[in-house]
């Protein structure tokens, strides 16, 4: 699970491999979801981070929830996060026709509703899939707090939910601006990153303490084991 989540979080941070490969994209106002456009050369690279972030997701989820002993605010955390798994599998599932931000015929078509239904609905998968992300670290922040579990989740869990909020909350007032939104949306993700990298990290830390525990464990650590 401490791998997998690692992995989550490396592959969605596959935009920062644009300046390599789709250096043509605009980085400062164009949307990220653009680098995965059909149309674009190495749309799979960046569909395909999404996809494999999204079955590690769900494989995390699924995999802690069957470990963990159950608890309401813990349970619903790690359902969130599989939740976030589906959704980022649709993120790749269903991406853009083409690239508005470099293209101005695909703008028009935009514009002009001339777009497939995959072009249409990949804004409510994007806007799911951080909605998923963002409640899963405040309950698992919560549940940290609640019981005494994963005192990194516990310390920097709501901090890292907080601050994604607010980037994503800013990117309405960017498309509204018609300014800045790449980089924005840019952070907001790498936030999001960061999010996964600190749910690898108090799973890590949970592990390595259960393994310095006597070999009769406390009740509390019963209930931590992963």
């Amino acid at each position: 699970m401490i791998v997998l989540a690692f992995l989550a979080a490396l592959c969605y941070a596959s935009f920062f491999l644009e300046n390599a490969l789709s250096p043509d994209l605009d980085v400062v106002n164009g949307y990220v979801s653009e680098l995965s456009a059909i149309d674009q050369p190495f749309h799979l690279v960046y569909s395909g981070g999404d996809l494999i972030t999204g079955i590690l997701s769900i494989i995390v989820s699924a995999g802690t929830l069957r470990r963990l002993r159950r608890r309401p605010l813990a349970t619903a955390g790690w359902a969130f996060l599989g939740l976030f798994g589906v959704w980022a599998i649709g993120d790749a599932s269903f991406p853009l026709d083409c690239a508005p931000n470099l293209e101005t015929w695909c703008a028009l078509r935009e514009r002009s509703e001339h777009v497939s239904f995959s072009h249409e609905f990949h804004s409510v998968t994007s806007t799911v899939v951080i909605t998923c992300g963002v409640i899963a670290l405040f309950l698992l922040s919560l549940a940290a707090r609640r019981y005494g579990w994963w005192p990194a989740l516990a310390r920097w869990g709501w901090v890292v939910a907080a601050a994604e909020t607010v980037f994503a909350l800013s990117t309405l007032l960017a498309m509204y601006l018609g300014r800045w939104l790449g980089i924005i949306q840019r952070v907001q993700i790498t936030v999001l990153c960061a999010g996964l990298l600190l749910i690898a990290w108090a799973l890590y830390i949970d592990r390595r303490n259960a393994g310095r525990a006597p070999a009769s464990p406390s009740p509390l650590r019963e209930r931590t084991c992963l």
